[in-house]
């Protein structure tokens, strides 16, 4: 028998909309008193909107212990599968010692700080963000510009500000994967449409970094190294995210804006040195060490980049990709006007498609680094089961997350906030991608944002006549300028650069850069929805 959403079922409006907030509210709650760690947060807000849905919404139970139970399966697989398989990586490359290399390799491009924060920040930092996302980077390139001889407040401050135009197709395209499960949306018409909006960011916030360090007439002297790397950054990104796909947008777009900025940096050098005081006398690195030292990121651009071509997907799918029909969820609910014209089928489908998966590329790619760079079949065993226990409760946060943003949709809760948030009529592309902006800073990650947010987003642009991969893509976009000033970041930058303590100061000094290029990113998405997406009537 099915199941009708209800989107006043407290019969008045008001009502409604407070009871379908509460486990948002928990959640962001529990995430902003930074007493609560992020897993915990999460189950309990997934308790809260289980509870929302059958006593508040009137959602039979059985339907929502089985949507709880849908998304938590996404979240694990792909989601999880992803992330596991890059830490992995990253572990293997670091026991292997080939790590310190390809840090080395980067300083020794140029002994200007201006150039090397760019360079190891913003073009470095961007490679980390798209193999592992969720912290990595910031923790990275904080370390490694401490190295590079940056006083640690700067190099955590630094580090927060640069890793913002990348964080949308972090971590193998994570939040976009998370945002297509939430919408039902196209993922490649997700990947375009933020490849639409972010570049211009791409080229705007390597400029923006460095005049934040050092001044805008500083700023100017290093010009060309700042449009050769963002530049550099930005043509990469629309290319692959509107006509590949997601999963490798930041790996491709940062390897050529390094290579851009390296290949500069021979015929041209910056006047007025700002020096930095590294060690000058190392030894010089040889061709084949670095070559050996970028190995496990070239096989897992290479995997990665193979399995997201629509041939060897669709030949890897014939293989194996079980569809799951989720029994007693599966065309059971029933969305009704005015989200929709007509009522609505709710399809629950697991794609179970594990060999053709993005995270089985990223494994393979692993797997053949440690035997390539001589580790022990034992030592990389261990070290995978090391890697499960370390990220464990990263596996229960996405696991819980997913599972609350599918209660939400499958109850209809995101529908009722759609149709309040509606009321903002045409501004509604400017605030509903500060809504993503303030998703990121509460839940420290775009892919959290995307889930809680996906669906209203879409469901309101629906409302007021705005393209829904518009405003949906617009989520992930406003919500990368948030990432600079979410808790978990900043504890991870200053973990990383040894200023735990002085994450109050961090935070002030990041603020007003978040929202100003959040507010940006508003102002180009309210243009977009405008001009170059026309407005469709509104439902």
């Amino acid at each position: 028998m099915n199941w009708s959403q209800s989107y006043d079922p407290l019969n008045s409006p008001v009502l409604s909309t407070l009871v379908a907030v509460l486990p948002i509210a928990v959640l962001l709650g529990a995430l902003a008193s930074h007493r609560i760690r992020a897993h915990w947060a999460a189950v309990g807000g997934l308790a809260v909107a289980i509870l929302v849905a059958i006593v508040g919404i009137g959602m039979p139970t059985g339907l929502a212990l089985r949507a709880a139970a849908f998304g938590a399966a996404y979240g694990l697989f792909p989601l999880g599968w992803i992330i596991l398989n890059t830490i992995f990586l990253y572990q293997l490359a670091v026991d292997s010692g080939t790590f310190v290399t390809v840090q080395r390799s980067l300083a020794s491009l140029s002994s200007d700080r201006r150039i090397q924060l760019v360079l190891v920040a913003f073009s470095f930092g961007a490679f980390f963000e798209g193999a592992a996302g969720f912290g990595t980077p910031v923790a990275v390139t904080g370390a490694f510009l401490i190295g590079l001889g940056f006083a640690p407040l700067e190099a955590a401050v630094y580090s927060l500000i640069a890793n913002t135009a990348p964080v949308a197709f972090g971590a193998l395209g994570t939040p976009l994967i998370a945002l297509q499960g939430v919408t039902g949306l196209d993922l490649h018409e997700l990947s375009a449409m933020v490849g639409k909006q972010l570049p211009f960011f791409s080229v705007i916030v390597p400029f923006w970094l460095i005049a934040a360090y050092v001044g805008i007439k500083k700023m100017v002297e290093v010009w060309p190294a700042l449009a050769t790397a963002g530049l550099a950054f930005a043509i990469p990104q629309f290319l692959v995210s509107n006509y590949h796909g997601p999963w490798l947008v930041d790996i491709i777009a940062s390897v050529v804006s390094m290579g851009a900025l390296a290949l500069l940096l021979k015929y041209w050098q910056p006047p007025g040195h700002v020096t930095a005081a590294h060690d000058a006398s190392a030894p010089k690195l040889s061709r084949a060490a670095v070559w050996r030292a970028w190995l496990p990121w070239i096989i897992l651009s290479l995997l990665v980049f193979a399995w997201g071509t629509p041939q060897v997907k669709g030949w890897l799918n014939t293989i194996s990709a079980p569809q799951i029909r989720i029994p007693g969820l599966h065309e059971l609910i029933l969305r009704t006007p005015p989200v929709v014209a007509v009522p609505k089928a709710e399809g629950a489908v697991f794609l179970f498609n594990w060999i053709s998966a993005s995270g089985t590329a990223i494994l393979i790619a692993g797997l053949l680094s440690g035997f390539l760079l001589g580790l022990p079949a034992r030592h990389i065993g261990k070290r995978y089961v090391e890697t499960v226990g370390r990220i464990a409760p990263s596996l229960l946060t996405i696991a819980a997350m997913l599972a609350l943003g599918y209660v939400t949709r499958y109850s209809g809760t995101d529908a009722i906030l759609g149709l309040a948030f509606a009321h903002t009529g045409s501004l509604y592309p400017f605030f509903g991608t500060l809504l993503g902006w303030l998703g990121v800073a509460l839940t420290g990650s775009d892919t959290s944002s995307n889930v809680l947010f996906g669906g209203l987003q879409v469901i309101t642009a629906q409302q007021v006549g705005v393209d829904p991969t518009l405003m949906a893509a617009a989520n992930s976009s406003g919500g990368v300028m948030g990432k600079m000033i979410d808790a978990q970041s900043i504890v991870v930058a200053g973990t990383a650069t040894q200023t735990q303590g002085q994450e109050g100061t961090i935070l002030r000094r990041v603020f007003w850069h978040s929202l100003a290029l959040a507010s940006l990113v508003g102002l180009l998405v309210l243009v977009q929805a405008n001009i170059f997406v026309p407005p469709s009537p509104p439902r």
